[in-house]
């Protein structure tokens, strides 16, 4: 049975911020001033350079995967395809997808990172309208993403469907998309699944930290990703996962100065799906910083152009708005 997204209980984040800043009522749920402020400046921002065909004019915008982190950070924050300000931008972006998807085949772009994060933003897309157009690409998108996994010597993915190596973070994107349409009403076998989590646990060190190829060389934002997943598989309370988590606490001041966006966007939902009082702390610190370097146009700088960088960091605060299906525990 398809999963309808939007969920009307949330828990009031307000003591998050300091007691001079209040609250705003957004869709039933409070929300504090600065997020929404901050929020609705960066999807102006989006909307305001957005290009007609749906992508953005900078060094990654043209990317289907950063197109798709677009449209997931305004559907995040409750907007819909179907009606308000911004419904011709999410569905000019949705179109671009679409567009951009090998017919014969269902892959979208030239990476399997662009079309992880697309299968992802089809799914979640999908759980807000009935349209059969979209579920007919993520059908097909999801299809891709078993193929290629069917090739691979690891059960897992890297850069491309042929690929018969692996890393943790395309493997992350692809479990996490596959995550998605499964909540969507899309058939994803569990068989798939376990496969994808074994694979996983092949990068896992002693310490709970995950890394890219192997236990060697373990990062914050691959532990990240790999406990995301886990939660989202509603696995991860396992002495192995509480393992993992307690290394991110450990971090959690931790910010990647080369993936800046990118470790925001995984690290915000992976301490929101394993514990509720560690992602006050990381999203208070996240706020404050995010606050801080937000430019007045409402954007984002980063290494990976201003759509990316913008999605992103909004993706990281819309666990204070918990609307899509993925962002809900």
């Amino acid at each position: 049975m398809r999963l309808l997204p939007l969920t009307l209980a949330v828990t009031s984040i307000l003591g998050l911020l300091p007691s001079t800043q209040a609250a705003n009522t957004h869709y039933g749920k409070e929300v504090p001033v600065k997020v929404e402020s901050m929020y609705q400046r960066g999807l102006k921002y989006l909307a305001s350079s957005q290009l007609s065909n749906g992508c953005w004019d900078d060094s990654s915008g043209h990317l289907p995967g950063a197109v798709s982190l677009s449209i997931l950070a305004f559907l995040a924050s409750g907007e819909d395809p179907n009606h308000g300000p911004y419904a011709k931008h999410i569905n000019r972006s949705i179109d671009y997808i679409i567009k951009s998807q090998q017919i014969s085949t269902g892959y979208i772009g030239t990476c399997m990172y662009n079309h992880g994060f697309s299968t992802l933003a089809l799914a979640e897309a999908y759980g807000m309208v009935q349209n059969p157009r979209i579920e007919q690409s993520l059908r097909k998108a999801v299809r891709l993403i078993l193929k290629a996994q069917s090739k691979n010597s690891y059960g897992a993915w890297r850069y491309n469907p042929d690929s018969s190596d692996a890393d943790t973070t395309i493997s992350g994107c692809q479990i996490v998309a596959l995550l998605a349409a499964r909540n969507a009403g899309i058939d994803v076998p569990e068989s798939a699944l376990y496969k994808a989590f074994e694979y996983l646990e092949t990068c896992r060190d002693s310490s709970g930290a995950y890394g890219y190829t192997s236990k060697n060389g373990a990062k914050v934002t691959l532990t990240a990703i790999a406990l995301l997943c886990h939660q989202l598989q509603k696995k991860g309370s396992s002495p192995e996962m509480v393992q993992s988590l307690d290394f991110l606490k450990n971090k959690i001041t931790y910010r990647d100065p080369h993936y800046t966006y990118y470790f925001e966007y995984y690290m915000s939902q992976a301490l929101f799906q394993a514990d509720l009082d560690t992602w006050e702390i990381w999203n208070k610190q996240n706020i404050r910083l995010l606050s801080s370097t937000q430019q007045s146009n409402g954007s984002w700088l980063g290494n990976r152009g201003s759509s990316f960088s913008t999605s992103s960091a909004l993706l990281s605060l819309a666990l204070n708005f918990r609307y899509l299906p993925i962002y809900e525990k």
